[in-house]
């Protein structure tokens, strides 16, 4: 039976004109693509609405207790606000700007079940940041750091930083910190508070914590966060405190260099000059062999500005505030993947990426599992492009 079914099939082909195969071969690839794009808007991942519970911090108040749950702040509901007053009054609304920062620096902190390696992490960031950019106030220092403000600023009653020659330049300085729980089943919010209550009255109010009520993924964890920042620069670091953080005093230097007239820029901490050092070395073959792999796929896979950096999945970020609105909202993957879709989504908006290198060192207690978590980047690599290039994923 199959015998006369390919007799006959062949017979077809040999006896049809060049036109009528030509329009065979073009009706399949169609039906195939129509297949595949079926298949790709099946299996990408949709990130789930977000609760409202999980729009509100907790921080500690001045007598040390601790707040009720209060609105997180949302720079993007801000920001179409000013579009649609814009279209109202007949005006583009291309060059509405996001809103002012707050602070200088935001520290984003994605924390899953970190009760043990958390306050460590916390530790060296908030003596970093309180020595490198201070209370919040406001400065003519571009950069923010204490150490390179101008004489003439003094202290405020209010707690601002004044300057007696009123530069239109100035900007604020401070830091905040936000920590977001990713689903813990641990003590990793008492573990964060109990830190901020422990820095005393000043800075207690910095430290932000905010529960996903579940698991969402790195990705979802980090996105979530950036979405609720009030600094110039926004950097997520992780909670294993695997990255030196007080190299983001680089990241801060390079990502400036960079920047674009509108004030976009993105900085990547990158661990590729590690390579041959003695920490990447003595890692198993296996783990070697498949970062090796994930870098080729990589190369193939990725456009030609995010293929080019390499160290995609080192976690330790830096954006500017002008670049949020052309990444953050347009964000699907909140799994280990997502770092790439953040880099291709600043190359296609034209944001300019400085990768610096940085300190790292192998921290005890990871929970990526280096086969299946590996296999599993690379499946999401392939259905994360594929849903871009196929439009299955848009820009809203």
């Amino acid at each position: 039976m199959v015998a006369e079914i390919v007799k006959i099939v062949s017979e077809t082909i040999n006896n049809a004109s060049p036109s009528l195969l030509a329009g065979y071969s073009l009706l399949t690839l169609l039906v195939l693509t129509q297949v595949f794009y079926i298949f790709i808007y099946i299996v990408a991942p949709t990130p789930r609405d977000i609760l409202q519970s999980e729009t509100t911090y907790k921080h500690i108040e001045g007598n040390g207790s601790v707040s009720y749950a209060k609105p997180l702040p949302y720079w993007k509901s801000t920001l179409d606000q000013r579009k649609r007053t814009a279209r109202e009054k007949g005006v583009s609304s291309d060059n509405v700007a996001i809103e002012d920062p707050e602070v200088f620096m935001s520290l984003v902190v994605p924390a899953y079940n970190e009760e043990n390696r958390l306050g460590i992490m916390l530790r060296e960031a908030v003596d970093y940041l309180q020595k490198e950019y201070g209370p919040v106030g406001y400065d003519d220092a571009a950069n923010g750091s204490l150490k390179h403000r101008a004489k003439a600023a003094q202290r405020q009653p209010n707690g601002h930083i004044g300057s007696d020659n009123n530069d239109t330049r100035a900007g604020p300085t401070g830091w905040e910190v936000l920590i977001i729980s990713d689903g813990s089943k641990d003590k990793t919010v008492d573990t964060a508070l109990e830190f901020a209550r422990s820095l005393g009255t000043e800075s207690a109010g910095l430290i932000r914590v905010a529960s996903l009520v579940e698991n969402r993924g790195k990705g979802g964890a980090v996105t979530h966060g950036l979405r609720h920042v009030r600094g110039k620069y926004a950097v997520f670091a992780d909670a294993d405190g695997a990255s030196k953080f007080e190299d983001l005093s680089k990241l801060v230097r390079e990502l400036q260099k960079i920047e674009d007239k509108d004030g976009r820029g993105v900085a990547v901490g990158s661990r590729a000059h590690l390579v041959g050092s003695e920490e990447v070395v003595k890692r198993s073959f296996l783990r070697n062999l498949l970062m090796h792999s994930f870098h080729l796929l990589l190369w193939i896979l990725t456009p030609p500005a995010t293929a080019a950096i390499q160290d995609t999945q080192c976690g330790f970020k830096l954006f500017s505030r002008p670049a949020l609105p052309y990444i953050v909202p347009h964000m699907h993957s909140e799994s280990w993947i997502f770092d790439v879709e953040m880099l291709m989504l600043a190359e296609a908006a034209g944001i300019p990426v400085a990768e610096v290198p940085i300190g790292w060192h192998e921290v005890q207690g990871s929970k990526l599992n280096v086969l299946w978590d590996s296999l599993g980047m690379a499946w999401g690599l392939f259905i994360l492009r594929a849903a871009w290039a196929m439009s299955v994923y848009r820009r809203t």
